[in-house]
């Protein structure tokens, strides 16, 4: 192995590592600049200011905003994500089951995304040129050019209001057969496969077509090898480091639209428990829930380097 590739990886974790922590002030501040007193929230108008004074001392919300930050965050690295202002619970017990919904969802989607986007990622390379390949490209920009909103907006308006198929609503605990699942997992899924499946199939064409150009592949055609196994035995090995960084790096836009999703459709995740925690501003389950988030982005797109890094052939020799 060549002795530029643990250099790099390593260089590419610590930089994941300061990108975490300036994410991390960076959540802080912005949940900081959120109009209103958390204090005359939590007491209501009729509270007087000495009352006020003195929930804000026993939440430490009169200390400077430093100080705050770094018993924040030294909380954050020993796993106490600190206590709900509107619940007075451990904001790990609040987020616990939530985050088995958003991970269950995300974990179906995965599940029919990626295998659904490399059969249509490979077979359009295979077939470029081709009716099929101008009808799925075709559609694909389609896709891409609608934001998530909307697409969960149609599916509602469609399969819920005039066909009346599915419910307009998807609550997970809901769950007493596979086809009640299947009726409220449906359209989040939907939507979220419109998310990622698009941008997975594009980046897998280019990076089949990229190996089908290759000189072997070419030798191989020459040599009367089929097509398919031209790229089952040539081409698809060597483009299997790409083709995991396109699908790692499609993964990662399931944190913006599971966001998106799980609000349109009242899905019990951990985003919708995020943007209800807004409303009370109760910071330290805001923080909690984004710093996830953020966590599990930058997981995906530190984990798409790294292939890409491990699966450069120059860098291999």
């Amino acid at each position: 192995m060549n002795s530029q590739i643990p250099r790099l990886v390593l260089g590419r974790l610590g930089v994941a590592a300061i990108t975490l922590l300036i994410v991390s002030a960076v959540v802080f501040g912005a949940t900081q600049m959120l109009p209103g007193d958390v204090a005359e929230i939590l007491l209501g108008q009729a509270a007087t200011p000495e009352a006020v004074a003195g929930l804000r001392q026993a939440m430490h919300l009169d200390q400077p905003a430093l100080v705050q930050y770094a018993s924040w965050l030294w909380g954050l690295a020993q796993g106490d994500l600190g206590t709900s202002y509107a619940n007075s619970m451990p904001v790990a017990d609040l987020i616990g089951g939530r985050l088995l919904n958003t991970l269950r969802l995300g974990a179906v989607t995965a599940a029919l995304a990626v295998p659904l986007a490399l059969t249509l990622g490979i077979t359009t390379a295979m077939y470029r040129g081709t009716l099929y390949d101008r009808i799925v490209s075709t559609c694909i920009i389609g896709v891409i050019s609608v934001p998530e909103f909307m697409i969960a907006t149609l599916a509602v308006l469609i399969f819920a209001v005039w066909l009346k198929w599915l419910p307009a609503l998807s609550f997970g605990n809901d769950v007493s057969s596979i086809g009640e699942m299947l009726r409220i997992f449906a359209m989040p899924v939907i939507t979220l496969l419109c998310v990622i499946c698009a941008q997975m199939i594009r980046m897998t064409r280019a990076a089949m077509i990229s190996v089908l150009d290759s000189p072997y592949v070419e030798m191989a055609l020459l040599k009367g090898a089929s097509r398919s196994r031209m790229v089952l035995r040539h081409a698809l090995p060597n483009a299997v480091g790409p083709i995991v960084n396109a699908v790692a790096l499609s993964l990662s836009y399931l944190v913006g639209g599971v966001i998106i999703v799980e609000t349109v459709f009242n899905y019990p995740g951990i985003a919708r428990l995020m943007v209800d925690s807004v409303a009370t501003r109760d910071l330290p389950l805001i923080q909690s829930c984004a710093m996830i988030f953020c966590i599990g982005y930058l997981v995906l797109i530190t984990l798409a380097d790294v292939i890409a890094i491990l699966s450069n052939p120059r860098l291999r020799k």
